[in-house]
């Protein structure tokens, strides 16, 4: 991320012009962002800000005047578009203060001042960005503000969080150790911290959380006790609270006074959440691919819905799942329902497509941040709302007419959908209005004619006609001249400095000039101008009082017309609550409208999920994945049973690399975040205990500016997974204890696996390529083996990406290694060192009843454990001298061979009797 340049490295102010010191004025008093300086129609940047911007945003960096005998670096942008240069800005990082021009130069020349005065009227930063070209349509853009709770000091914080682009607005109170998974689930624009916090948070600005926040958050929001909207922690109250003291903070003016348009907040508690951390949702690429791509990932493989309202709910239930049963089963039922009614559901996607985003458009108009085109936004959007509404009073006798199992059948309307469709309807619809009064075509900016539509208001249409009959007016007035001058090729035309004026040729304006006629008196007495080479130019009282009339009328329209914007406005505003809902249930019905249309076109099924800790699944499939193969017409995807009932609540998969067992892993932890979030999962059936959390450990990475390397990353996951991890948790262990030496790596995936067992006691699907895991198969009773099923044909492996119970014949190792282009003399030697060690391996007996090294701790003191202990050969022993004597490190693979007889040798020799 960008930072705002450094304001130390500015000259002192002294010396400079009036505009210029009142820059420096303005930079002081926001020295962490970029300075936008309106002057005439461009926002200029000074010094450090020039510099940092022209990087930024790839335009010429120039010079403006000078400075304490130095030049001043300059660059500017056009100020009617600068919002894509803003974005591209807040994008990279930067804060944006915006300094506009409070007056006119000529309104500055009459109060006898140096400079235009200015002040800076927003603060623009990534999380309170409201404007449509700043903001991803289908993502929310999160302030996350971050408070401390007192006591015990750093163990434990208060996190709030708003969009204020739609006015959502939750808290949460969590350990600390939790907020990665929390700054992972939201994905935050911005975050606001305590100075000590926000050193270890990149990108993060400080703030302090301010006193008594209960009491600030309750005096905004109006009421009395905060007890209304749910339990808050003080830590939580002072997080929110500090939330919105920096979104009034970056408003200023009139915006910043008032509280924007923001629902109360909400409680969020960790219970009633499937809880993930941020390991575990970069594993799934839930939201983004592990490259940070938005299209290979789950959110854009299920994503149906056509609005961007809709998507952004999406992507908040996928990042997001619920762990309680009645809520999962309400938005089940509204799925199921809209699955069994297609032309309801046809009806309600024609009338989203292309819906209007008027949670946005209302979080514009109430910052009085508005253009036309959100009041168009909420017009269209009630009627959206009205239509879909009128289709789900049309079902008979409150029923959804559809086919069930190929049968015709009603289906009653669940509760979700129910609410939906009362909501639709404001009881203070400003829509009537907003119809009659907004034009057809609207221009970009209020500021712009042409917003009202003829006929709404008479005043505005009387204006409007005195401004648009200037044509006839003038053709008027120019035969008035023609007679009272007696000139009949008098032209009246509009000149940019001096208004209207009467032009005619030379000849007759001399003549004119020496002896007036009878008729030119009073208001068209004429009064010299300008003489040119071929025509002389007149002014009169009568054409000084047409321009003042054209004029004023012009201005009198645009100042009724801004007038009627406003108004509609308030009318908006008036009905913002009920505007509110019907924005939040057409989101809600485009969410459930796309996922049943997902359901339709791939056979997904509705998940069952009950409260024992079960996990069956009949036929499954990865939904990317799938989708992929489909979208490439590549082959089918083959589907595979899972099942982590109890008595088998442990799956251990071994197979060969390419066979599909990070798939078999990511699939079945996919269907438990979609099934939880509330959509229809890929396949045939689905029996699902509730999760309460979900842990997925699939694939390497490192962590090089950390310090940490790949076999820490894993470790370091590894432990999270056995320290948090409970009988109602899933799972999804790949390879672990691959990074370290063979020995080492075995004895952590024994150890883990025995953990998982015995004492997390949860389900869990471990894939390993250690066969020699397999051996506690017949030890750990809730442990069934697994493989992906592969054969060799013709000396070729075929991956046939099925499960099947049982264990791996071998690895096919080194035919992956041929697919992947190893050189054939290497894949040669390598098949001769297998071969030697597989056939010294045949030796070793099982090792959970051989080797100290994975017999099971003994007991030591109460609940403690004590490795056993390992007998070693007594000192001075013929072997250990031999031992001693060899460099491995310079023995060929005969003397290796060699040395070992000895050494067997040496060995049988000092047995007594050998």
């Amino acid at each position: 991320m960008d930072q705002a340049p450094d304001s130390t490295r500015l000259p002192s102010a002294e010396g400079a012009s009036p505009a210029m010191a009142q820059w420096f004025g303005l930079k002081a008093a926001h020295p962490d962002a970029l300075l936008f300086f309106r002057m005439g129609d461009f926002y200029e940047m000074f010094f450090a800000d020039a510099e940092a911007a022209a990087g930024a945003l790839d335009i010429a960096l120039t010079y403006r005047g000078e400075h304490q005998g130095g030049r001043i670096p300059m660059c500017g942008v056009p100020a009617h578009s600068h919002e894509g240069y803003l974005a591209r800005l807040i994008r990279r990082g930067f804060r944006v203060a915006i300094a506009e021009q409070m007056e006119t130069p000529e309104a500055a020349k009459r109060r006898k001042a140096s400079a235009v005065r200015r002040e800076v009227v927003r603060l623009v930063t990534p999380g309170t960005v409201t404007e449509e070209t700043l903001l991803e349509a289908a993502r929310p853009a999160w302030l996350l503000a971050l408070a401390p709770e007192a006591e015990p000091a750093g163990e434990r914080l208060g996190a709030a969080w708003l969009d204020l682009s739609t006015g959502a607005f939750e808290t949460e109170a969590l350990a600390a150790a939790e907020l990665p998974a929390l700054l992972a689930r939201l994905e935050p624009a911005e975050v606001l911290a305590p100075a000590a916090l926000a050193a270890t948070l990149p990108g993060a600005v400080e703030a302090s959380p301010p006193r008594d926040g209960a009491r600030r958050l309750a005096e905004a929001f109006g009421v009395a006790t905060l007890e209304g909207f749910g339990s808050f922690s003080p830590a939580e109250a002072a997080a929110a609270a500090m939330a919105l003291d920096y979104v009034r903070a970056t408003q200023k003016g009139e915006a910043g006074r008032a509280l924007p348009h923001l629902a109360h907040p909400v409680p969020r508690g960790e219970r009633g959440v499937l809880q993930m951390d941020a390991a575990t949702r970069r594993s799934l690429e839930i939201l983004r691919s592990e490259r940070g791509g938005a299209r290979d990932c789950l959110l854009a493989a299920v994503d149906r819905t056509v609005t961007a309202a809709g998507a952004r709910l999406l992507a908040h239930r996928l990042g997001c799942p619920l762990a309680e049963p009645e809520p999962i089963a309400a938005r089940h039922d509204a799925v199921a329902a809209l699955l069994a009614a297609p032309a309801l559901r046809a009806a309600i996607r024609a009338a989203l497509k292309g819906a209007p985003d008027m949670a946005r458009a209302l979080g514009r108009l109430a910052l009085d941040r508005f253009a036309p085109r959100d009041l168009a936004a909420i017009r269209d959007g009630l009627a959206r709302a009205a239509a879909i509404a009128e289709a789900l009073a049309r079902s008979p006798q409150g029923s959804l007419q559809g086919s069930v199992a190929g049968l015709d059948a009603p289906v009653a309307i669940p509760p979700l959908l129910g609410g939906c469709a009362a909501a639709l309807r404001p009881a203070a619809d400003p829509s009537p209005e907003l119809a009659r009064a907004l034009a057809e075509t609207l221009p970009a900016r209020l500021e712009d004619p042409g917003i009202v539509a003829p006929g709404y208001d008479g005043e505005l249409d009387g204006l409007r006609r005195l401004r648009d009959d200037a044509r006839g007016a003038i053709a008027a007035l120019q035969l008035d001249l023609a007679q009272a001058w007696g000139v009949a090729s008098v032209k009246v035309r509009h000149h940019q400095q001096f208004g209207y004026l009467a032009e005619l040729p030379a000849a007759a304006g001399e003549a004119l000039l020496r002896s007036p006629p009878a008729g030119a008196t009073g208001d068209f007495a004429p009064i010299h101008r300008q003489t040119m080479a071929n025509g002389v130019r007149f002014t009169c009282a009568a054409l000084a009082a047409l321009d003042r009339r054209l004029s004023e009328a012009a201005e009198g329209a645009a100042r009724r017309e801004r007038a009627i914007a406003r108004h509609l406005r308030d009318r908006c505003l008036a009905a913002a609550p009920g505007i509110a809902g019907a924005a939040a249930a057409l989101a809600e019905l485009d969410l459930q409208a796309g996922a049943a249309e997902l359901a339709a076109e791939g056979g997904w099924c509705r998940p069952e999920i009950t409260a024992r800790p079960e996990f069956r699944i009949v036929a499954g499939r990865h939904p990317v994945v799938a989708a992929a193969l489909a979208r490439s017409r590549g082959p089918a995807f083959v589907p595979n049973d899972c099942d982590l009932s109890p008595g088998q609540r442990i799956c251990l998969l071994t197979g060969p690399n390419m066979a599909g067992k990070s798939t078999f892993l990511r699939q079945n932890a996919l269907i438990a975040v979609l099934a939880q979030a509330g959509l229809f999962v890929p396949a045939e059936s689905a029996r699902l205990g509730l999760v309460d959390r979900l842990f997925s450990r699939v694939g390497a990475s490192d962590d090089l500016a950390g310090g940490r390397s790949t076999f820490m990353v894993e470790m370091a996951e590894t432990a999270a997974i056995l320290n948090l991890a409970g009988p109602r948790s899933l799972v999804v262990l790949d390879e672990v204890g691959r990074g370290t030496a063979t020995w080492d790596g075995l004895a952590i995936a024994w150890a883990a696996l025995e953990a998982l067992h015995d004492r997390t006691r949860c389900r869990t699907i471990f894939a390993t390529h250690f066969h020699e895991l397999t051996a506690l198969a017949g030890k750990l009773p809730e442990l069934a083996p697994a493989t992906m099923r592969a054969k060799e044909w013709k000396g070729e492996v075929v991956f046939l990406h099925s499960v099947a119970p049982g264990t791996a014949e071998r690895s096919w190792g080194l035919h992956v290694a041929k697919l992947a282009g190893i050189p054939r003399p290497v894949l040669a030697r390598a098949a001769q060192v297998l071969a030697a060690l597989e056939a010294r391996a045949k030796g070793l007996d099982p090792l959970s009843d051989e080797l100290p090294l994975f017999a099971r701790p003994a007991a030591a003191g109460a609940g403690a454990s004590a490795p056993a202990p390992v007998t070693e050969p007594a000192a001075g022993h013929p072997v250990l001298a031999a031992l001693a004597a060899l460099d491995p490190d310079t023995l060929s693979p005969r003397d290796a061979q060699d040395a070992l007889y000895h050494l067997k040798s040496l060995l049988v020799g000092a047995v007594p009797g050998g």
